[in-house]
């Protein structure tokens, strides 16, 4: 696995330490705080695949829902 570091300088933006980076035409989600936990979306927002509790995962939509334009080419 990569470096921490290495996660969040490639990231496309970190919203309260979590990493949104796009990979092709998904996002991959990366918890800065806790690297175990991550979460794997389309660009719509539905999540294909998780590491994360419900909880988590509700904020890192919320998060994603109400900052994807920053992210858009």
């Amino acid at each position: 696995m990569r470096n921490i570091r290495e996660i969040a300088d490639a990231a496309d933006v970190i919203i309260n330490g979590y990493a949104y980076t796009k990979d092709g035409e998904n996002i991959r989600v990366l918890n800065l705080n806790n690297p175990e936990k991550a979460a794997y979306l389309n660009r719509a927002g539905e999540v294909l695949e998780t590491s994360m509790d419900d909880i988590e995962l509700e904020i890192i939509l919320d998060y994603y829902k109400k900052n994807r334009k920053y992210m858009e080419d």
